[in-house]
C-alpha cells in the first residue's frame, strides 16, 4: 500500500509549475486511498504550504497518512528550480536548501484510552501555542489523533497519538539556522518533560532520535545491504560523475577516508584493506610467480596488493574507465600508483567487458592460478529466475571455472551476513556449475560497510 502511494506521488512529477493546492488535489486522486480529505495550510513569507491528504478507510487510518510539505522557492533568477513545484514532493525535499527532521517517540504505556489520548493532546497544546504555531487537529474514531502545528517561518510539527499509547512527534525546520535549531530543541525538551509529567504513573519510555538532514549539498545517508539506514560522517563530495555504466561518487568521510560509491552502493573506502585482504584469501595464499585474473576491481586495491607479492602476471578486466580515472586521482591510499599506467612489469589492465574476455580465454585454453571476482555482490533478490543479476553471476561462475586451473582458487565477495536466504541461494548455485566444486566462506568486518560481510573461496573438486 505504501509503495503504491509512493508510485502515485512519483506520477505527480509531471504536474509542473502549479499552485500547491492544485498539486495536492491531483495527487489525492492518484493515491490508493478511500474517502480522501485534503487539508491545506498556507504559510506566510513564501514559506510554501502544508498539505495533509487523509483517509478515513480502516487500512490507511491504521497505517499512515500522507503529508506534503512544499516550499515555493522559484524566483526568476533561479531557473534551475523552475517547474519543480509539484515534482513528486518526496523528491522535492532532496533539491535546494536543506531541511531537518527531528523525531521523538513515546513508546506505548498505560496511557492508552481515548480519554488519555485527549489528555495528552491538551497537555501538549500549550507548548506549541507558546511558539505561535497554528494548530489543526484530525481525529479518527477508534484510531486516535493527528495534530499539525505550523509556524510562520516554515517549520512545522506532526503529533500523532495512537489509542494503544504510542505517541510520535516529528518536527521539521527549514534551512537549519541556529535559532531554528534552538527553538526545536526547546520544544522537544518541553514535550519530553510534559510527557513525563503526564505519564508518571505509567511505564512509558521516551526515545529521541538525532535529526535527519534532507536536501543538503552532501548526502550522508546510505543504506546497508540488509536495508538499514546509516548516517556517515561525510563532509565533502570529492568526485561525482556519470559514466555510460553507472553513477560514480567519491565522498570523504572523517573516519573512513575517501569512499567509492557506485550507483548508490558503498563500494570501498580507503580504510577497507580488510575487504581487499579477504577477497585475496586473507593472507593464506602465495601469489609468487602465479597467473592472476581480476574481474572488475576498478578501485585498484586488489591489483595494488597483489603486485606487491611478485606474481608472474596479473590481468585486470574493468569495463569502466571513469572508475579507474576517479580512483587513481582520489583513492590513492587504496590503489597507490598502480593505475597510473594500464601496463606494468607484471600486470595489465584491460578496459573491456569481462564476459567476452572470459569467453575468449576459455576458447584459447588459457588458465589462471587465481580468479578474483570483484564485480558485484550476491543479489539481495531471492528469485533468481526473475533477477538478471543472478544470471550474470551464474555466467561469471561458469566461465571463471573454465579458465581456472584444476588446483586454482576462485575468490569473491558474498553479501551481508544477515542476508541468509540470498547467501544460501548463492551456495545452491555453486552446485549447478558445469563442473563439481567445493567452497568455504569467511566473515569479515569491513569498516565502512558497518556490517559483517561474507567472502567465498571456490575450487574444483579433485578428479577421481
Amino acid at each position: 500500500m505504501a509503495g503504491a502511494a509512493a508510485r502515485a506521488l512519483e506520477q505527480g512529477a509531471a504536474i509542473g509549475e502549479l499552485q500547491t493546492g492544485s498539486i495536492a488535489s491531483q495527487l489525492a486522486h492518484r493515491l490508493p486511498m478511500e474517502k480522501v480529505q485534503i487539508s491545506e495550510r498556507s504559510r506566510q513569507g513564501g514559506a510554501g504550504c502544508l498539505v495533509l491528504i487523509q483517509s478515513d478507510s480502516l487500512a490507511w487510518s491504521q497505517r499512515c497518512f500522507v503529508l506534503i510539505f512544499t516550499r515555493l522557492f522559484f524566483p526568476s533568477q533561479e531557473p534551475a528550480f523552475r517547474g519543480l513545484v509539484g515534482k513528486s514532493v518526496l523528491k522535492l525535499c532532496l533539491i535546494g536548501l536543506p531541511s531537518e527532521c527531528f523525531f521523538l517517540t513515546i513508546l506505548p504505556s498505560s496511557l492508552c484510552s481515548p480519554a488519555d489520548g485527549e489528555t495528552i493532546l491538551k497537555g501538549l497544546q500549550s507548548i506549541f501555542q507558546e511558539q505561535g504555531m497554528a494548530e489543526s487537529v484530525h481525529t479518527w474514531q477508534d484510531h486516535g489523533y493527528l495534530a499539525t502545528y505550523t509556524n510562520k517561518n516554515g517549520s512545522f510539527a506532526n503529533l500523532r497519538i495512537y489509542p494503544h499509547g504510542l505517541v510520535l512527534l516529528d518536527l521539521q525546520s527549514y534551512d537549519g539556522d541556529a535559532q531554528g535549531k534552538e527553538e526545536i530543541d526547546s520544544i522537544l525538551n518541553k514535550v519530553e518533560e510534559r510527557m513525563k509529567e503526564l505519564s508518571q504513573d505509567s511505564t512509558g519510555r521516551v526515545k529521541r532520535l538525532p535529526p535527519i538532514v534532507r536536501g543538503g549539498a552532501i548526502d550522508r545517508y546510505w543504506p546497508t545491504a540488509d536495508g538499514r539506514l546509516v548516517e556517515y560522517d561525510i563532509d565533502e563530495v570529492v568526485y561525482d560523475e556519470d559514466s555510460p555504466y553507472q553513477n560514480i561518487k567519491i565522498l570523504h568521510s572523517k573516519q573512513f577516508g575517501n569512499i567509492l560509491i557506485l550507483s548508490g552502493d558503498v563500494n570501498l573506502a580507503e580504510s577497507d584493506l580488510a575487504y581487499t585482504r579477504a577477497i585475496m584469501g586473507s593472507g593464506k595464499e602465495d601469489y609468487t610467480g602465479k597467473d592472476v585474473l581480476i574481474l572488475g576491481g576498478g578501485d585498484g586495491g586488489i591489483l595494488c596488493e597483489i603486485v606487491k607479492l611478485k606474481p608472474k602476471m596479473v590481468t585486470m578486466v574493468e569495463i569502466d574507465q571513469m572508475v579507474i580515472d576517479g580512483c587513481k586521482k582520489y583513492m590513492r591510499k587504496t590503489c597507490g600508483d598502480v593505475l597510473d599506467n594500464l601496463k606494468g612489469d607484471c600486470y595489465q589492465v584491460l578496459i573491456e567487458d569481462c564476459i567476452p574476455v572470459l569467453k575468449r580465454y576459455a576458447k584459447e585454453g588459457r588458465e589462471f592460478d587465481y580468479v578474483i571476482n570483484d564485480l558485484t555482490a550476491v543479489p539481495i533478490s531471492t528469485s533468481p529466475e526473475e533477477d538478471s543479476t543472478w544470471e550474470f553471476l551464474r555466467l561469471i561462475l561458469d566461465l571463471s571455472m573454465k579458465v581456472l586451473k584444476q588446483d586454482g582458487k576462485y575468490f569473491t565477495q558474498g553479501n551481508c551476513v544477515n542476508l541468509t536466504e540470498a547467501l544460501s541461494l548463492y551456495e545452491e548455485q555453486l552446485g549447478h556449475l558445469y563442473c563439481p566444486v567445493e567452497f568455504s566462506k569467511e566473515i569479515v568486518c569491513v569498516p565502512s560497510y558497518l556490517e559483517l560481510w561474507v567472502f567465498y573461496t571456490v575450487w574444483k573438486k579433485a578428479k577421481p
